[in-house]
Formats: structure tokens, sequence, C-alpha cells
């Protein structure tokens, strides 16, 4: 069976790979202008309706492609971000056995509406009361783990011979995004743990007082079952119900960005699948937050860097900016500096543009993607659910067509969330273990003065010391400087602290002269 639905997934996907091949090519060649656009939708579309049809573990990969923009030309994204988790509901009659056996039996809830409010691939969602509280219960679609496993496994072996026909970065970029793919989609499986990261969110969003996350009914919860308190409210881009309301949406842009980000940037576990139907706007303009399968988490390390890499962009940066990037393993080890400053620098210079209508998140979106095609950019593992929640935050902007400034609002994050001191003391760390980095490769010429010092040992022993001595002065000054003006480019405090060091040297070198 393995073996078949192996050569049955190669056929499929290989002649969209090569492709997708064509088209990227085309796209990074030409910075995706004067392009016939018509062919890039029709070759998406086909991707799009061959997930479709491959199953569930294809349209999960579908929709974490949506967000790639390392991997897709743009009209790909566009197509994919179509690509909804929406499946037929099985029949009720074979959820009951999975509820009867985890929970004993339904008389446990006061009533249960036999028909799903919605299915999805993994699981399906009832309607259902607990006294008088109403609840709503996500059951697990039977025999879905069975699917799973073996659909991975297939993946496993289709992926590196797919691989073949793409360049090396997209490879790397692919395969990390295929071990966080499968690593998050088994977590889904398991109810407990959205169930304990549900509780961490909302202990976490506590003191915002405009977000809301249903409470948990553990009695009721199992690995196959979760129960939660049931909370409506209008979808957050159902724009004509949300006027008729009276809601003002840029508020709501504005409250998404802040709390999505404040959740990477402080507290290193986020909402990381922030899709149209997992958040809800009550009444009061507050944001209901829904589905905590997908999470993202990063450790401390990689969260400070993420707020460096922000705070360097919004103090316009570039070579701050890289050198966080390089940092979070973003860039490959030869990258062209220069140029990816270039690249940061016309990024920098669009999100503060000058023209008043400018949509900044839009055209730096864009500008992301044609940069992440050209230039030597990887995404680690440990990334790839961060550009998957920025990137449908984006998407939710668009939808609003609102006054927006994303740089102004992550300004606000970090100084709300005091953030910029820790970011200013990391930066210190960071340069002086570059600068030691430094003053270490220069003070590995030791051995080659030593080697010369010998060499010339006649010299020392006719009592010529003074000139052995300055020479030898000479020499390592001038290897610090020359360290200093390469640390430059990165830290031209620490550099310039090299240079100061610099005169240091010769002058103790030239009282040892004159002894």
């Amino acid at each position: 069976m393995s073996t078949a639905r192996t050569i049955h997934v190669l056929i499929k996907l290989v002649p969209l790979i090569l492709a997708l091949r064509k088209d990227r090519k085309a796209w990074v060649r030409s910075e995706g202008k004067n392009l016939d656009l018509a062919r890039f939708q029709k070759n998406a579309s086909k991707v799009l309706n061959t997930f479709v049809s491959l199953g569930p573990v294809y349209i999960k990969l579908g929709q974490w492609l949506s967000s790639r923009a390392d991997i897709l030309p743009q009209p790909y994204l566009e197509e994919l971000s179509k690509l909804q988790d929406d499946v037929p509901a099985e029949s009720f009659e074979k959820i009951k056995p999975i509820i009867e056996q985890d929970l004993g039996s339904l008389d446990k809830f006061s009533t249960i509406n036999t028909k799903a409010v919605s299915g999805a691939s993994l699981g399906q969602v009832y309607l259902a009361k607990i006294k008088d509280q109403d609840v709503i219960v996500k059951v697990k679609r039977p025999g879905i783990e069975k699917i799973i496993t073996q659909d991975i496994r297939v993946l496993k072996k289709v992926l590196p011979i797919a691989m073949q026909f793409v360049d090396p970065n997209l490879r790397f970029s692919a395969q990390s995004m295929l071990s966080q793919f499968i690593e998050t989609i088994h977590e889904e499986l398991d109810y407990t743990i959205e169930s304990k990261n549900l509780k961490t969110i909302k202990k976490n969003l506590a003191r915002h007082d405009n977000v809301r996350i249903p409470e948990v009914y553990d009695d009721y919860s199992t690995k196959n079952i979760l129960t939660m308190e049931y909370i409506p409210g209008i979808k957050i881009t159902n724009i004509e119900d949300l006027d008729k309301a009276g809601i003002d949406r840029q508020k709501i842009v504005i409250d998404v960005h802040k709390v999505f980000f404040t959740m990477l940037l402080r507290d290193s576990i986020f909402h990381a699948d922030p899709h149209p139907g997992n958040i809800s706007i009550a009444n009061d303009g507050s944001l209901i937050l829904y589905d905590f399968g997908m999470v993202g988490k990063i450790d401390n390390e990689t969260r400070m860097r993420i707020v460096r890499l922000y705070l360097a962009l919004v103090e316009k940066d570039p070579p701050r900016t890289v050198n966080a990037m390089s940092e979070l393993g973003m860039l490959t080890p030869d990258f062209n500096r220069s140029v990816i400053e270039q690249g940061i620098d016309m990024s920098i210079r669009t999100m503060y543009g000058k023209k008043p209508d400018e949509m900044e998140v839009k055209a730096l979106m864009e500008l992301a993607n044609k940069t992440m095609s050209k230039f030597p950019f990887m995404l680690p593992k440990n990334l790839a659910l961060y550009l998957r929640m920025s990137s449908i935050i984006e998407g939710i902007y668009k939808t609003h067509k609102v006054d927006f400034k994303f740089v102004k609002v992550l300004k606000n994050i970090l100084e709300e969330e005091q953030l910029i001191k820790d970011a200013y003391i990391e930066e210190i760390k960071h340069s002086f273990t570059r600068f030691a980095k430094s003053l270490d490769a220069t003070i590995s010429i030791a051995p080659e003065l030593k080697k010369f010092l010998e060499e010339n040992r006649t010299l020392q022993l006719n009592k010529k010391p003074k000139r052995d001595t300055l020479l030898a002065g000479s020499i390592l000054s001038s290897a610090v400087f020359i360290g200093s003006a390469v640390l430059y480019a990165q830290n031209a405090t620490a550099a310039t602290a090299g240079m100061v060091g610099t005169f240091v040297i010769m002058g103790i070198f030239a009282v040892f002269r004159k002894k």
C-alpha cells in the first residue's frame, strides 16, 4: 500500500515541481515583472487542486506553503491562500463511539447537536451544553492518525526525490519546513497539547483586556476530545457585519498585530494559525481567539535575536539587521554582506515610504518574496511558524484596507513591553563577543611573531633589542588595527575601542624600547 501510494504521489507531484522550478527561475530573473501571470496562476491552481485531491496531509502542507515566500513565487502564494481546511464532516454515528469511549456516555452533556458546526481534515466541531453553559466539542476524526502516519511516511520518501529538481537553497528551506510540519501535525493530533497551549497563552495575555480566549472543560476533554467555552463573534474578515456593528476596523488591524507580535516578542509561544476562521470580534470590539492546535515556540535566545532584528529595522540600521539575520541562521554561510545590506536598506525605505497612501506591509511582503528568491536566504525550522503567523496577519490587513503603519505598531510593542533595553544589552554582549573573536584571530599571529624573533636571535645576541621590540609592537598593533577595521562595519563602538587600543599597544612597546 505504501509503495503504491508513494508512486501515486510522485506521479502527481513531479510535474508540478518541474513547472514550479521553471516559474521560480523566471520570477527571480525578472523580479516578478513583465511575466505571463496567467501561466503562473494556472500552474498554481494545479498545485492547489492536487493537494486537495491527495487528502488531509497535503491540504495542511498547502496551507503551510501559502506563507513561504522563500519557496514559492507570489502568484503561488496567493492561490494557495485560498486553500481552506474545510472537509465534509463524518456522520455522527462514527463520532459517537469516540465520545463514549473517552467520556463514558453522551449523557455527560446536557444536550449535544449531532450536526457538525464545521469539519476539518483532522477533526470536527459540535455545539453542546453543560448545564446552562454553551460549549463546543472538538472531536478527532475516526482513523485519522493512521492516515496521517501513512502519508507522512510517503512524504518523507517523496520529498528527497522531488528536491533533486530544485536549487540547493530551496532544498534547505523545504527540508526544514517538512521537519517543522511533521512535528506540528503530530502535536495537532493530541488535544491535551492544544489544551495546554491554550491555557499558557491565555495566562500570558491575561493583562490584555481586548482579548478573549475560551475556558477549557478539563473533565470533558481527552487526547481525542476538547471541550471549550463557546464564545460567539463576528468573523474578522466579515467587513459588512463589522461595519453594521459599528466596530472600528482600523483598531482591529492594529490590535491583531499588537496581540500576535507581543506573543512572539515577549512570551516565546504564539498562536501560529491566525487565519480568519480562528479570530472573531466580540460586540465590544475585543478579539476572540480559537484553535490553539498549531503554536510556535522559540527559545529565549532566538526570541531576543528576533527583537534585535525588529529594533534594527525600526532604527533603520541595515548592518545590525543583517547581523541579527545571520545569528538567526537566515543566511547561507557564503552570503554577500554588501548585497544583503542593500536589499535590507530597500526594505527599510519601503517601510518608511514617503507617500502617505503607500501600503507599507504589502510592499514589504512583495519585496521580501522577490528578495528571498533572489538572495541566499534560508529559513531555519524554528522560524517557519513565525513566518506563517506574520504572513497570515498581513493577509488580514490587506482584507481591511485601512490606514496602518506596521513600523509604528512595532515600535509601540517594543516600548510598551520594555524590550528595547534588553535588546541593547544583547547588542552589547554580541558586539563584545565579535570583538573578542576578532582580537583572538589577531593574537593568533603570536606564533608567527615568536618564529620571527627566534629566526633573528642573532640580532638579539648583538644587543639590538630596541629595533626588534618596536618591530614586534608594530606588527601586533597593525594586526589589531586591521581586525578593528574589519569589525567596524558590524559594530562601530567596539571597532573604535580596538583602534584606540592600537595606539596603547604602540605606546607600551615604545616604552620598553627605551629601557
